[in-house]
């Protein structure tokens, strides 16, 4: 047996209580920066391993620090914690008691996984610096990140390097992914106001017909992805939502359209912002209207700083075998708030496998739950990066 391997099969004696960890976390999820009972028991877990706790670091976020050696060195493990406002659709014992609430991205595994690490790691300490685990509220489209980073993150918890971990569903328990550069695209969602002039429905030529305009802006907006975009990047515009008018009989004076758009740089981000812009206020004035845009940036791109995903990359294949480390998976349209964490600090982001087989549910799904198989590997991952780059 390799020391790799061996390594990897310490954290069996862990994998019945990280999996009671997530079960419960599960069974009681919390939308974002609601996660009090979240925090609290991740808070007293730390405790309970002797690590230092810091509490309402982003409103409810948790940071963990633990000290070995006399080193300076520094690295940052962090995990998100909020659940979804989606009803569950599973019966089995630790589904969630919260209706309308649940972990459908699989947030308690990540959770579970960074707490196993922090109990070896706590136990062992065999390393010579700084751990900063950071336990994340708010992941979900509301911003814990920069909560986080505006409450001093990065000055009261230093960090040399940070990493981060989500599990796929669509890749097989035991195998991991990892890309240098850009890895998730950033996000935003928009809406556009547009004002006409009311009028009878049975007398279009005395006003200005908002819902026309509306539905000449859609069509319209697709041609910037296709026009504008250079063709080697990858981006996304979707009109996800159209309102105009009340009744049958009445020409609407206003109408809303809303959407998202994804791209995998700032530039591409800004460019598209300002085609929106343009192709609203001018389509809209052909008619004699008018159109505002309200552009909101929830999410940056993920970029995987080069080295330091090379570095993940090696620890992964230490732990399961180069074939099993896939170096180069898509790239991937939906978007993460770690993001936000890795423009300040050097540092990679990664997939762990959930189970790859047909049927498997993606998350998001009513039907989605955590894979507890990954735990002890998802532990290991976090503990073996540690031990490696802070080596005594």
């Amino acid at each position: 047996m390799s020391d790799a391997t061996a390594f990897a099969a310490a954290f069996a004696d862990l994998h019945a209580e990280m999996t009671a960890w997530r079960h419960d976390i599960h069974a009681h999820p919390e939308l974002g920066f609601q996660e009090s009972r979240t925090a609290g028991l991740v808070a007293a877990g730390l405790e309970r391993f002797g690590i230092e706790v810091h509490r309402g670091v982003g409103r409810t976020g948790v940071v963990g620090t633990l000290r070995a050696g006399s080193s300076r060195r520094s690295l940052g493990l962090r995990a998100d914690m909020d659940a979804l406002p989606i009803v569950e659709a599973n019966r089995f014992a630790h589904a969630s008691t919260h209706h309308g609430i649940m972990h459908a991205c699989g947030h308690d595994g990540h959770t579970a996984m960074l707490l196993g690490a922090a109990s070896h790691l706590a136990r062992t300490r065999r390393f010579d610096g700084v751990v900063h685990f950071i336990f994340q509220p708010a992941e979900e489209g509301l911003g814990g990140a920069r909560a986080m980073i505006d409450d001093g993150l990065f000055e009261r918890f230093p960090c040399d390097a940070i990493f981060g971990m989500h599990n796929r569903p669509s890749l097989e328990v035991g195998r991991f992914a990892v890309r240098a550069g850009p890895m998730m695209a950033g996000g935003a969602f928009f809406d556009i106001h547009v004002i006409g002039k009311g009028a009878h429905g049975a007398r279009p030529d005395t006003g200005v017909d908002a819902a026309l305009v509306a539905a000449q802006i859609a069509v319209s907006l697709q041609s910037i992805v296709a026009r504008n975009v250079p063709p080697v990047q990858a981006a996304v515009l979707s009109v996800t939502r159209i309102h105009a008018g009340e009744a049958y009989n009445v020409i609407p004076q206003t109408a809303t359209l809303g959407g998202t758009v994804r791209a995998f740089s700032r530039e591409i981000m800004s460019l598209m912002e300002a085609a929106i812009r343009r192709v609203a206020s001018s389509t809209a004035e052909a008619f004699g209207a008018s159109a505002s845009l309200d552009f909101r940036e929830l999410f940056a791109p993920t970029v995987n700083d080069p080295a330091e995903a090379e570095f993940a990359a090696r620890i992964c294949t230490e732990l399961v075998g180069a074939e099993n480390v896939d170096r180069q998976p898509a790239l991937i349209m939906a978007s993460e708030d770690f993001a936000y964490m890795l423009e300040r600090v050097p540092g990679c982001y990664i997939n762990i496998g959930n189970g790859g087989a047909e049927g498997a549910c993606e998350v998001h799904n009513p039907a989605y739950d955590f894979n507890d198989a990954a735990l002890p590997l998802g532990a290991a991952f976090f503990a073996r990066l540690v031990e490696t780059r802070l080596r005594a």
